[in-house]
């Protein structure tokens, strides 16, 4: 509480201090045209509210998104058997409440973003982009790594209410550490996107390492039709070139930890060890993307080691997942304009040596656009299906509703 109170009151200072500045520091020139002397302090654009110095040399966006959630019979993705037993466990929840403040200092190139969860009181974001020359750029602090794309969209701008199956047992989630990243455009073919980062590999608002061993990170896109795919869901833009991407990353760290999350470091079922430098994970994913005429499409194929230090074992986990979205009055003249169709196929095997075990998720969803993906309404229904070579196959069907509000 004293959290949330405490950033409000920063946020109505900074209103102020512009306020302020904006009021009684302006120049009284009366040679300025009169559409520079209404020009405003404060504008609001799809990034928020936006305040910005005469010169162009500060620029500080705010902005505030909430994610209103009803599911039914409940809403976490099951994880074991016993979470199919979970019934009527409905809810309706506020699910994310986020304060989001960027720009740039000093000069356009030098960036910062900071993303705070007021409902539960997290600092998600924190980091500082050097952005000078886009072949060569810069970043520190603790930021979503770009290992997968399903997991970089913002939760906001999904096509589904939320991600797969696979993003718990496969996401490197928020690292704190530094990267090098770029676009190497040579001209139609030959355009890459590549990042690469050395993180401290203990998750979110991690204070110290376990060891001296560091997570590393990278990542090469090819972006093969000239143009890159962004980091969003849909193709609300209704791309009139098509755009494709073909990307493989990887990642190798070792850590107390097997998954990562937005609470920090955590164990997947069947990891109970936490002692330092337990479990080395080395895993790497392959992943395509496309945007046609409202047509949308991603992809990734999964693959993922986990060796206990300690029991000297080793496993191994897999899994893939394919969605695609499309905006359908393109083809259909009684297709209502705003509203997309989405679905999704998921597989999670989480032992390659038993390969009869298999965690399947089949879903279809709805998009409302109201203003993009800043606020839409989205309806989906999810089918989960748990096969286990020693226990009967079980099953799960799911509804969720959501609406995301962006101001």
């Amino acid at each position: 509480m004293h959290c949330k109170i405490a950033l409000k009151t920063v946020l109505l200072g900074f209103i102020l201090v512009f306020s302020f500045n904006s009021t009684f520091g302006q120049e009284s020139d009366t040679t300025k045209s009169i559409s520079e002397k209404k020009e405003s302090f404060l504008n609001h654009t799809s990034k928020g509210f936006i305040l910005k110095s005469e010169d162009g040399k500060y620029e500080m966006q705010i902005a505030t998104r909430l994610q209103l959630r009803v599911a039914l019979p409940d809403d976490q993705d099951p994880i074991t058997f016993a979470d199919f037993r979970n019934q009527d466990q409905r809810v309706f929840k506020i699910n994310r409440a986020r304060l989001k403040v960027g720009g740039h200092a000093y000069q356009p190139w030098i960036k910062y973003y900071f993303e705070y969860e007021l409902s539960q009181s997290l600092l998600l974001d924190y980091r500082v982009m050097i952005e000078k020359w886009p072949w060569l750029n810069f970043k520190a602090g603790q930021w979503k790594v770009e290992f997968t794309r399903e997991r970089f969209i913002s939760s906001g701008d999904q096509q589904l209410v939320d991600r797969s199956l696979l993003n718990r047992k496969f996401t490197v989630d928020r690292q704190q550490g530094v990267e090098v990243y770029g676009n190497l455009n040579g001209g139609g073919i030959a355009n890459f996107n590549y990042w690469a980062a050395i993180l401290t590999g203990m998750g979110r608002g991690a204070r110290q390492n376990d060891d001296s061993k560091m997570m590393y990170f990278g990542r090469f896109q090819w972006n093969f039709l000239g143009r890159e795919v962004p980091f969003s869901g849909s193709d609300l833009k209704i791309s009139q070139k098509p755009a494709a991407i073909i990307a493989i990353a990887a990642v190798s760290n070792t850590s107390p930890y097997t998954r990562f999350s937005t609470s920090g470091g955590g164990n997947l079922s069947g990891y109970e060890g936490t002692n330092d430098g337990q479990y080395t994970v080395k895993q790497y994913q392959i992943e395509s993307a496309f945007n046609y005429k409202g047509f949308s499409w991603s992809s990734e194929f999964h693959r993922k080691s986990i060796y206990d230090n300690f029991d000297e074992i080793e496993t191994n986990l897999g899994g893939y997942y394919l969605t695609a979205g499309y905006l359908a009055h393109q083809a259909l003249d009684f297709w209502p304009e705003p509203l997309e169709i989405a679905f999704r196929y998921a597989v999670v095997n989480p032992d390659l040596d038993i390969s009869s075990n298999k965690q399947r998720e089949a879903a279809v969803a709805f998009n409302w656009f109201f203003a993009g993906h800043k606020n839409k309404l989205t309806t989906e229904l999810t089918r989960f299906t748990f096969e286990d070579k020693e226990l009967p196959q079980d099953n799960e069907l799911r509804f969720r509703l959501q609406l995301d509000i962006s101001f």
